[in-house]
């Protein structure tokens, strides 16, 4: 395996760089690494139907067979599921499970902002200054992220944290503050694949991939961003909150159909100090993992 395709995290309950187990390596590599491959990812991998047909078999109860093997070979821990494996219907169910009451605490302190979702996280102090996610150089687009140009200088010098949900994580997606949250819009593009073997090689696919955005109004924190990202197999994003309805920090948003997604946060500038070891493994353009509801950063 190349050394751009090893991704490594760093892992804030054991303390320790660990290297990461990707579903779908392989394929992964030859889409995005191979010519040919590059022919079939803007033939058909990229294109909406291509994720919608995958979704649809994930859909199917044919597909609960695929439920146990993955759990085994990816160690998954079913002691925390609210329902057990044999209970899933297809694997989708499987996929958006849910988890048992109190398994994710939730850090109830008012200043402190809360990771939305399990996964592995960047977190960058300034947006307009971020010129290396994955590989030094590349900079983010704020202005094609959100589709406006008004919003992004707004949000131009404020914070930014992308988490990225493998397909063995948790998919249901949470509020990082109490408030009061908008209806969500929804930003149409295709459908790239968000893991680092992708990016590393074109961070656009982060403001060009099918989005959506949601305005929370919170007390301590101003008026904060919140995008979900789609990627390729995503079979759909699909939204359980009550727009204009106050939430609970930790309340449940949505949550992902099949396949690795992305969950963006944006604030308003001088709202929020990053924590100290978010922003040191993403400053070495490596990510950060950690679970929902644990500290993300504090109000300043």
């Amino acid at each position: 395996m190349a050394e751009a395709d090893i991704i490594k995290f760093f892992n804030r309950y054991t303390g320790r760089v660990e290297t990461e187990q990707v579903y779908g390596a392989a394929w992964l590599r030859w889409i995005y690494g191979n010519p040919v491959g590059r022919l079939a990812l803007e033939a058909v991998v990229k294109r909406p139907f291509f994720s919608r047909w995958y979704g649809w078999r994930m859909d199917r109860e044919g597909s609960r067979h695929k439920v146990m093997p993955f759990i085994r070979d990816f160690g998954l821990d079913v002691r925390e599921f609210a329902d057990p494996p044999e209970s899933f219907r297809t694997f989708n169910e499987f996929f958006h499970r849910r988890l048992k009451p109190g398994i994710r605490l939730v850090d109830g302190d008012p200043s402190v902002v809360v990771f939305p979702a399990d996964g592995r996280h960047l977190g960058f102090p300034e947006a307009a200054q971020i010129n290396g996610v994955f590989v030094k150089g590349q900079r983010f687009e704020l202005e094609r992220l959100l589709g406006n140009a008004e919003l992004a200088a707004r949000y131009a010098r404020g914070s930014l944290v992308l988490s990225r949900l493998c397909p063995v994580d948790y998919h249901r997606f949470h509020f990082p503050l109490a408030g009061r949250p908008s209806e969500t819009s929804r930003l149409n593009g295709p459908l790239y694949s968000v893991n680092p073997i992708a990016l590393r090689r074109n961070l656009s696919y982060l403001w060009e991939n099918r989005r959506t955005l949601t305005r929370l109004e919170t007390e301590k924190f101003g008026l904060v961003l919140l995008l979900e990202i789609g990627a390729t197999n995503v079979g759909s994003i699909v939204q359980t909150y009550r727009p204009g309805t106050v939430v609970e920090k930790g309340n449940e948003k949505g949550y992902f159909g099949f396949g690795g997604s992305s969950t963006l946060l944006l604030f308003e500038p001088g709202r929020v100090r990053l924590a100290a070891d978010l922003v040191e493994q993403s400053r070495n353009q490596r990510e950060l993992y950690a679970h929902v509801g644990d500290r993300l950063g504090t109000a300043i």
